[in-house]
């Protein structure tokens, strides 16, 4: 179920100073988070944010497509492989 539009988009207070910290500084420097949670904003855009994976920090470069999207959509937790075909699996199964 998606957050109610009265109360707006969700995003990490200490985030959002770190944002705007880095916007106004002009500072290209790669912004670790661990807030997957958070929705990408228009002040977000052109920044490099390393969002938490749970296991590794993802590089994401925000751009104008993202806006309004979850940071967690773009930092995947899951490593498929694609399926084992019949040879590898073994001869005797």
């Amino acid at each position: 179920m998606g957050r109610s539009i009265k109360k707006g988009v969700y995003i990490e207070e200490k985030l959002f100073k770190k944002v705007l910290a880095a916007k106004n500084a002009q500072k290209r420097e790669v912004i670790k988070t661990w807030s997957r949670r958070s929705t990408v904003i228009p002040e977000m855009v052109g920044l490099t944010l390393a969002v938490h994976n749970g296991k590794k920090f993802i590089p994401v470069f925000v751009s104008e497509n993202m806006v309004g999207c979850k940071l967690g959509e773009f930092s995947l937790t899951r490593n498929y492989r694609g399926h084992t075909s019949k040879d590898k699996r073994g001869k005797g199964k």
